[in-house]
């Protein structure tokens, strides 16, 4: 089992892929601006896990 399954039925569909990704990267974004970079840093480091997993490696090709 990993912490994030790109095989797992809800990411079957892309727009729920990207959805996964950009929202933490935004959040980043915005804790960044506000002058939170310990926050930022963090959902920004989730953004670009899920970036790797889910959009590069992606699901398996069955």
């Amino acid at each position: 089992m990993t912490f994030l399954d790109p095989n797992h039925p809800f990411f079957a569909k892309a727009w729920v892929r990207w959805a996964t990704v950009l929202f933490p990267l935004a959040w980043a974004a915005l804790e960044f601006i506000f002058n939170s970079p310990g926050w930022g840093v963090l959902f920004a480091g989730a953004g670009i896990y899920a970036f790797y997993i889910l959009i590069l490696k992606g699901p398996d090709q069955t």
